[in-house]
């Protein structure tokens, strides 16, 4: 008890340089925290991706369809329970910076398929009989002021024209971690469009989502899928949703790097500015360590008090940044919703924090501890006055 109240006060001997320091220390450890979940938000999808569930697409590139013929034969595989057909439609509502996830998709099935969402059984009766009708996440709902009933206009990019949809349902999510920005409709409405202005395009769809008896028979149906359409016309790949989401996020490969390399410079920095504030402190207190020397205090004892101060500042600073990661990281919600399905805290975020705080702490007391041990009796006292 003696030795922490000791530590304490040589920590905050100078209150304005130890507090401005914990100061950078908290800002350095919210920025870590927050850029953290920002990597995490990228790998919402993945971890939320559901062992039954396994994805089937052209081998050749996702750009490619397959043909609407595929669905009965992949029924009829051992393992295979169910199966959705879905298209990414890639419509803009407004314009393009107002981008949702928006697909046509064979709703009973996809319903019965996505079990992470809640839906309203009386708006779910009314989206299942209505060719027209749309459902959305209530994030989506909520950012544009969207309700049951609402005509919704999508501007077609992929499929050229104006497509008005009424929404029916809105879905929410059973947990925290369920993606509630999603936009779907019945892929009926838009094949029997396709017919009459595409027929070329018509009967075909952008992938196919496969639902299995058992999570460890994803790899055997996956593989026998594959092997039924080898050497046709449109070759599939067949992969676990986890790894379908993963080769999504491959596209962001670079953009992830940056952000972290950004936040690792963000601890490097605050490493440094606090050393400095060690050294400062060090130097001002060598005719101390010379006293405590004479006195029999070894260089470990030494050590250990210029490593604990170091420590109190940096980890003053780390909780307080851990503490503030969760308000900022419900407000940056508010701004990146759009982009990210989750934007959520986890604890393994503020592990990192904690060790981002350990580690500047560790590091900040290194010099100054080799310059109180090195310190000759002689040359410190000539200090002291």
């Amino acid at each position: 008890m003696f030795l922490l109240k000791l530590l304490f006060k040589n920590a905050f001997r100078h209150r304005l340089r130890s507090w401005l320091t914990i100061l950078s220390v908290t800002i350095a450890i919210l920025a870590f925290g927050l850029l953290q979940t920002v990597v995490d938000g990228f790998y919402s999808g993945v971890k939320r991706a559901s062992v039954n569930r396994i994805v089937t697409r052209n081998a050749i590139s996702m750009t490619f369809p397959l043909p609407l013929a595929y669905e009965e034969k992949i029924k009829q595989i051992a393992g295979v329970n169910e199966i959705s057909a879905m298209s990414w439609f890639g419509g803009i509502y407004i314009d393009e910076k107002h981008f949702f996830p928006n697909f046509a998709v064979e709703p009973a099935s996809f319903v019965r398929l996505y079990s992470e969402y809640v839906f309203e059984p009386g708006e779910l009766r009314t989206f299942l009989r209505d060719r027209k009708g749309a459902a959305a996440g209530r994030k989506l709902a909520e950012r544009f002021g969207w309700k049951v009933g609402d005509l919704i206009t999508l501007k077609g990019t992929i499929y050229p024209g104006n497509w008005e949809f009424v929404l029916r349902m809105i879905y929410d999510g059973r947990d925290e971690s369920a993606d509630e920005r999603l936009f779907f409709f019945h892929w009926d409405y838009l094949n029997e469009a396709l017919k009459q202005t595409s027929k070329g395009r018509a009967d075909q769809v952008g992938l196919y989502v496969v639902g299995v008896e058992r999570g460890d028979m994803a790899a055997d149906v996956a593989a026998e899928i594959d092997r039924t359409f080898r050497n046709s016309m449109a070759e599939t790949l067949t992969e676990t949703e986890k790894n379908f989401n993963l080769s999504m996020i491959s596209m962001a490969d670079s953009l992830i790097m940056i952000i972290r390399l950004v936040s690792l410079v963000v601890i490097v920095i605050i490493a440094a500015v606090a050393a400095n504030t060690m050294s400062m402190t060090t130097r001002e207190r060598l005719g101390e360590f010379a006293v405590l020397k004479t006195l029999g205090f070894g260089g470990g004892r030494i050590g250990s008090l210029i490593f604990g101060e170091s420590l109190v500042i940096a980890l003053s600073g780390c909780i307080i940044g851990a503490f503030l990661t969760y308000p900022a990281a419900h407000l940056f919600r508010q701004f990146l919703g759009a982009i990210f399905p989750a934007f959520v805290v986890s604890h393994k975020t503020i592990y990192l924090d904690f060790a981002a705080g350990l580690g500047v702490g560790c590091v900040a007391a290194i010099v100054p501890t080799w310059r109180a041990i090195r310190v000759r009796i002689a040359d410190g006292l000539r200090r002291i006055g």
